[in-house]
């Protein structure tokens, strides 16, 4: 099984913490994404290599790479390779044996079930068996990390998952439209009230006290009232840094289903 391919769209969160899970299982995995990743969590998310040019979670550096040859090089290093490419065209050249759709828009932007062997998608929006070979359920709760071989996974119910008692209160929203810049970075304590950003020249205040767990990239255009930031009651800073508990049981789906087509 260390020769198959696996290619995820997406690269902000919950897809790095599987990106993660699966390149330590030894599975060699590319991700593609989009000139502009709109991800806050930017510590734990591999989709930080657009930007930066190299990025590191958890000790696996990912790395951006424009095609076949670096993408190869970066298996042969052990790291992640992470390509700009929002139509999935590598797709193509690769003939991935895994191709899982973490994009997480809520619906299905364009995958289908002839797009490898096995095809994974995760969250609402697909169908096993229809759009997709399974489905990976995202929503928290008893059910969080199932593998789905029929049927759907559990609609979005639109409220943010509940952290140190806070739901809704911790995420921040873009005031307005325009272009976003932070006055904080991810880390940083926070008192509720707190001004930690500019969206459009309207200051955006948080709703908490807490560590300031993500914040969009700066020089981003965000629309209003889309999440642009998360802060974190808990307070643990190092938390910032590594893949949380939901990232990790998504993860740990998307390995069980890998395995249930691979090992045999």
């Amino acid at each position: 099984m260390k020769d198959l391919i696996i290619l995820i769209k997406g690269g902000g969160e919950m897809a790095s913490g599987v990106v993660l899970r699966l390149v330590r299982s030894g599975f060699r995995v590319c991700i593609t994404e989009i000139p502009e990743p709109l991800a806050v969590r930017r510590g734990v998310s591999f989709c930080e290599a657009v930007f930066a040019g190299r990025t590191e979670v958890e000790g696996l550096v990912g790395r951006r790479v424009s095609g076949k040859e670096e993408i190869q090089r970066c298996w042969e290093n052990g790291e992640a390779p992470v390509l700009i490419d929002p139509g999935c065209a590598i797709r193509k050249v690769l003939s991935p044996d895994v191709l899982i759709d973490a994009i997480l828009a809520k619906r299905n932007t364009g995958t289908a079930l002839s797009d490898a062997p096995l095809v994974i998608g995760l969250g609402p929006g697909f169908c096993a068996g229809r759009d997709v070979h399974v489905v990976i359920e995202t929503n928290r709760g008893h059910r969080l990390g199932r593998v789905i071989e029929e049927g759907e996974a559990e609609p979005d119910t639109g409220i943010p998952g509940d952290v140190g008692g806070h739901t809704w209160e911790r995420v921040l929203r873009a005031p307005a439209g325009g272009r976003f810049q932070g006055m904080k970075k991810i880390g940083d304590r926070v008192a509720k009230g707190e001004v930690v950003a500019k969206v459009g020249g309207v200051p955006l205040e948080t709703r908490i006290s807490g560590v300031l767990r993500g914040i969009l990239h700066d020089g981003l255009t965000a629309e209003p009232n889309m999440k642009v930031g998360d802060v974190d009651p808990r307070a643990a800073p190092e938390n910032c840094l590594t893949v949380s508990e939901k990232a990790r049981a998504i993860a740990g789906g998307v390995l069980e289903a890998v395995m249930r087509k691979y090992n045999q």
